[in-house]
């Protein structure tokens, strides 16, 4: 793996611009379990889609089940090596920044500070009918006390998580705004993502498309391996350290 991640941050130092598109495997090495993974939501449970949630109390109630129960881990995670290295080159200026698919705001934590999150944030709520935003958790706790779906306490309207539920369309500011970093980009690393959930998924393709690179960091095989001119299939954090062992020399 030493000779893939010397060529990596060779390109990495060359590169101006260069992003990084990361998925829920960065976040396993802070505790969080892939949805996919066993053990994981979306293996326990049908998870509830926005039309459901628009439509149903009940599937409001469930919808607020499975966030409070995943809520856990998302509060006792902390950045990893992965999430620190990243910053760090984002200050170095190696690094534009991170186009996100996950939730869990651990980017931030690190020292992140461009940061596009294309399916939201579980660290905050808001409401569907007026836009009121808040830190989440006191409605966690509330549901904790009642087991029904939090009210928006501006409208009384209907109030979730500031993520992207199935079914719900992405932010546009947040994805059009991914697009034109996709395009102007040298070189993309995507980092722990499974690479299927599009339109997230398309980024990496259209930075090949205008002729870029595309490394991938993925424990598993994706569909856009065969795109990819570098594949890493090894422990995140350890890559990624070795990676900026070697840009630092």
């Amino acid at each position: 793996m030493a000779g893939e991640a010397e060529r990596l941050a060779e390109w990495l130092s060359a590169a101006k611009n260069a992003v990084a598109f990361t998925g829920a495997g960065i976040s396993t090495e802070s505790g969080i379990p892939d949805f996919r993974s066993p053990g994981g939501v979306w293996s326990k449970y049908r998870t509830v889609d926005y039309s459901e949630f628009l439509a149903s109390a009940p599937a409001r109630d469930e919808y607020w089940r499975q966030k409070a129960e995943a809520h856990g881990d998302l509060a006792a995670a902390r950045p990893n090596r992965g999430h620190d290295v990243l910053a760090a080159w984002e200050r170095r200026r190696l690094l534009r920044g991170v186009i996100t698919q996950n939730i869990d705001g651990l980017h931030q934590q690190a020292g992140s500070r461009a940061v596009l999150e294309l399916h939201g944030t579980a660290r905050d709520g808001s409401c569907l009918d007026c836009g009121w935003r808040a830190a989440i958790e006191p409605f966690l706790e509330e549901f904790g006390r009642t087991g029904r779906a939090p009210a928006c306490p501006r409208c009384g309207g209907r109030f979730k998580h500031a993520t992207v539920s199935f079914g719900q369309a992405l932010p546009t500011e947040a994805f059009a705004e991914a697009m034109r970093w996709a395009v102007e980009a040298p070189l993309m690393l995507a980092i722990g993502s499974s690479l299927v959930v599009t339109p997230a998924a398309d980024l990496p393709r259209l930075v090949v498309q205008r002729g870029g690179r595309l490394a991938i960091l993925n424990r598993d095989p994706t569909p856009l391996d065969s795109l990819a001119s570098l594949v890493i299939r090894a422990p995140i954090g350890a890559t990624l350290a070795m990676v900026a062992e070697t840009c630092r020399g």
